[in-house]
Formats: structure tokens, sequence, C-alpha cells
């Protein structure tokens, strides 16, 4: 049986005011004053460094002005733009599981069922965190979506990363992405050979997040979120998505 959830979409937010943002719902799921709650957001650029960035991994051009943010997510360094679908999972790990390596599996079924809603086969590759698109006779396994996360008292914050329609330049030219050496990236847009915005496979991101985690969605807005948990009232209205 599914059980009831927010799904909270506010638009462009800048990555700090997403981590604020992140951090008042967290509190409020751990103490039961909302249910799990799922965001899903796009960043205006930012390169962001999780715990197991190494040095080196961040090598901008020199006239290059783009936020650099260390966080508390697990993972490397990658970077966010605008045409890129970020799902921040605000889940109590004792009603999934409790398994942290489960919730990273899970996350990825979710981008993977995301693909195939477009007929892309989106996999695994062992030892690697994040969905590829397989090597064809063309071209080596390309990175499509990322994932970190973070729990705290079994509460996640952080989630998951899914290139839709935006160059992926900055992840092998600005940063070595993910820390992976000579990687490819690339996009839902590229792959399919056609424009993709993030509102077409928004709706296939959500069914899928909510048949993987067995999640009922009720829709919450930035106001009702505000008036539910005190502390995002000092937040800023975001910019309207495309």
């Amino acid at each position: 049986m599914s059980a009831g959830a927010y799904l909270l979409q506010p638009g462009l937010v800048p990555y700090g005011e997403a981590l604020a943002l992140q951090r008042s719902l967290a509190g409020a799921v751990s103490q039961g004053a909302i249910p799990d709650t799922v965001v899903f957001l796009e960043h205006p650029p930012v390169i962001t460094l999780g715990r197991r960035t190494e040095d080196g991994e961040v090598h901008l051009p020199g006239d290059l002005e783009i936020d650099v943010v260390e966080t508390d997510r697990g993972g490397k360094s990658t970077f966010h733009g605008p045409g890129q679908l970020v799902c921040y999972p605000i889940l109590d790990l004792k009603r999934h599981g409790q398994d942290l390596k489960r919730y990273v599996r899970d996350l990825e079924e979710a981008l993977i069922r995301t693909l195939a809603a477009f007929e892309l086969n989106g996999t695994r590759i062992d030892g690697l965190t994040g969905v590829w698109m397989p090597a064809t006779a063309a071209s080596p396994p390309r990175k499509i979506a990322s994932i970190g996360v973070h729990a705290s008292r079994w509460v996640t914050t952080h989630g998951y990363a899914l290139n839709v329609d935006l160059d992926p330049a900055p992840f092998t030219e600005w940063i070595t992405a993910c820390g992976l050496e000579d990687a490819s990236f690339t996009s839902i847009a590229a792959e399919l050979g056609r424009p993709v915005t993030v509102g077409d496979v928004r709706p296939a991101a959500e069914t899928a997040i909510a048949e993987v985690f067995e999640l009922a969605f009720a829709d919450l807005s930035l106001a009702d979120a505000r008036r539910l948990v005190p502390t995002l009232s000092s937040l800023p209205e975001p910019a309207t998505t495309r």
C-alpha cells in the first residue's frame, strides 16, 4: 500500500537556497511534522563537491565565474545547471528499509524507469554509482545521471541529477566529474537526437519515484510548505523554470 507524501516543485532554485530547503524539510520529516517529501527542481549553474572530492578534480578556466559549493553529500564533484532535472527525496528510511545502499540502488531504479519512458535503456555499471547509457559500436558508456546522498537519523537529503538537455562540456572541461577520468557524459536530448525539456521528463520521474518507494503524492506549493515548516519562511521565491 502506498504511503502519503508531498511533492514540491519550486522551479529554478539557487543551490544554497535548495540546501536550506532540504534541511528544513528534513527536520520536519524527522520530527513527524510532515510526511516524506520529494522535491523536483533545477539549479542555476553551480559546481558541488561531495565528501569524497579529491584535489585536482576542479580545473575551471581562469576567466569563468561560477559558484563552487562544498556539501555533505556522498560522492565527488559534479555540475548542475538548467536543463538538468534534480530530485531531492526527503525520506525517512525507517519506512523504506533502513539501508542506505539499498536506497541508492532504488534511486538508480527510479532513474532507469524514467529513461524507459523515453525508450532509453539506462543501466548500472558495477562499482560505480549513477545511471549510464550502454556502450555502442560508436561510443563508450555515457553517464546520464549522478547520485549523491546524505542521511541523518535515517532521513535523507540530496539525491539525483538527471541530464535532460544541457551541454555536457562542464562535466569534463571544468571538473573531473565524479572523479572519473576520461568518462563520457550525455543527456536525454542527445540520446534521442531532439530537444527535450525538464517539463517533458518530470511526470515520468514523478511516477518512477512514486512506484519505487510506494508513495502517493499530494502536490505541495512553496507557500503551503512555508505554513507547515516555519523555518522555510526566510527562503525567497524561486524563479520560474522552463
